[in-house]
């Protein structure tokens, strides 16, 4: 039997791999390289963060992974703030989508 994680069930979770795989497929302007690392990044940082947080049942204290998300999908927001790219209002739809939800589930 085949296991699977509480996490990939999430609509915030699947949204934010979505996001991550636009972010490795998305061409960036010349001279604006270190814009598209820093938004991979950032969205490796939200795929990431939800899954160790949600993957930790019955711990004490804890939504911390969960903001730190938070504040990597308000960052890859920002990065495509400053870039003019197709799909990147698409792209921000979606992160503000998986902020309303992160902030949701932190508190």
């Amino acid at each position: 039997m085949k296991h699977a994680f509480d996490y990939e069930r999430l609509d915030c979770y699947r949204l934010a791999v979505s996001v991550n795989r636009w972010f490795a497929r998305a061409g960036f302007p010349r001279g604006r390289s270190h814009l598209r690392d820093q938004g991979l990044r950032a969205s490796d940082s939200v795929v990431c963060n939800i899954a160790e947080e949600c993957s930790k049942k019955g711990t004490v204290g804890g939504k911390n992974q969960l903001l730190i998300a938070l504040g990597s999908a308000g960052e890859c927001c920002a990065v495509l703030d400053c870039v003019s790219l197709s799909g990147s209002l698409e792209q921000q739809d979606k992160l503000r989508r998986i902020g309303a939800m992160l902030f949701k589930m932190s508190y």
